[in-house]
């Protein structure tokens, strides 16, 4: 059972019948036809328990500490993963299928392991990376998104932030001397017209979120599709 939909994804990429449950969010394969629990933050734990999963897997950041300590007081084992840098994400992700039985650690992860091994990063640019907007909540310090970024080129304005997500203004974004703002499609979608305006003439970037904050078989394919996204952000003209 996964509560992670990166981490449903690595494992129906690897072990296809090992997964009793997901959550609705666990959009990856399209056609994964498990039971769905509800959302990673309010999952229904009875229909959990009810699968009689053999573990549990979570995340600190995704899933609720409520959640997890519920299902370790029913007697469920749990996998727990928290990985800020690509290498402690590619590392858990290897711990975690050999935890489940994977007789080997599979193709798509060795192509991560070498995709990121890999790259070579252009001269840094300093960016802000907003997550959402209606407030503004951006990157700060400590992220798996930030260090994805940093390997790509990319200094976070706000990696020395000591709140994982601060909630700056955007006169308070404007003014932070960057000179190009990421922006993903989830979990807010940034698109051309939602997002680029609030600074204009500063290069923008629209990124895939999933490669952006996703740790599974993504994973292999982020460098190169992202590298792609930042090299060609271009700059809306001022209103």
């Amino acid at each position: 059972m996964s509560l992670v939909p990166s981490l449903t994804e690595a494992v129906a990429a690897t072990l296809p019948d090992g997964l009793v449950g997901a959550t609705d969010w666990c959009t990856h394969p399209a056609d994964l036809a498990v039971t769905r629990v509800g959302g990673t933050k309010y999952p229904d734990l009875d229909r959990v328990l009810a699968l009689r999963p053999d573990v549990v897997l979570v995340n600190m950041e995704e899933n609720r500490v409520e959640d997890a300590d519920a299902l370790r007081a029913a007697g469920v084992e749990l996998f727990v993963t928290f990985p800020r840098t690509v290498d402690e994400a590619l590392t858990d992700l290897g711990a975690m299928l050999t935890a489940l039985g994977a007789p080997a650690e599979p193709g798509w992860l060795a192509d991560a392991r070498a995709a990121w091994a890999a790259v070579t990063p252009p001269p840094a640019r300093r960016a802000i990376i907003p997550v959402w907007r209606r407030p503004w909540i951006v990157l700060g310090g400590g992220t798996f998104a930030g260090d994805v970024l940093r390997r790509l080129g990319v200094t976070n304005a706000y990696a020395a932030d000591p709140d994982r997500y601060p909630r700056p203004t955007l006169a308070e974004l404007r003014e932070q001397g960057a000179d190009l703002v990421v922006l993903p499609d989830e979990p807010y979608l940034f698109t051309d017209d939602d997002g680029p305006e609030s600074f204009p003439g500063l290069p923008y970037a629209l990124v895939s979120g999933r490669h952006l904050t996703w740790y599974g078989p993504s994973l292999a394919e982020a460098p190169g599709l992202l590298a792609a996204r930042l090299a060609a952000a271009h700059a809306r003209p001022a209103p």
